[in-house]
């Protein structure tokens, strides 16, 4: 009876264990890609919303829905893209008392915005080989 005992307690104790752990990955993994994808539909709505600031699709309504998008961006961005989205903003608005040759500015906020989706793309992936320069907005008439 101990015999058997010393054989069946640590394959009990075992399965359990393995049990436990495969429900806590999973569990974690299914938390991770609802994370995942709930920051992509935002981080989506962000970007396609800074086109109110670029070229041909200024405007201002466009611009009022970023900043409400933007302000609750503020309870699930990671603190790298808060930091880059503030920085075009204040690049934003120091422009607006210097008069610039539009293409200089706009030069300047494609850069910018480059930085934003690179962090965006740090955020979700946890890393890229791209740079801020690689991702460009198309002005469409």
């Amino acid at each position: 009876m101990e015999n058997l005992l010393f054989v069946i307690l640590p394959v009990l104790i075992s399965a359990i264990f393995s049990s436990y752990l495969t429900y806590y990955f999973t569990i974690k993994s299914k938390r991770d890609e609802s994370i995942l994808k709930f920051k992509e539909e935002k981080y989506s709505n962000l970007l396609i919303l800074m086109q109110g600031f670029i070229g041909n699709t200024v405007s201002g309504e466009i611009k009022k829905k970023f900043f409400e998008e933007q302000y609750r961006s503020w309870l699930y961005s990671s603190d790298e893209v808060v930091k880059t989205v503030n920085e075009m903003l204040k690049l934003l608005i120091s422009m607006q008392d210097i008069e610039k040759v539009t293409k200089e500015k706009e030069k300047i906020g494609i850069e910018t915005i480059g930085k934003i989706v690179l962090a965006m793309r740090t955020d979700m992936l946890g890393k890229t080989r791209l740079k801020p320069i690689d991702f460009k907005y198309s002005n469409v008439d």
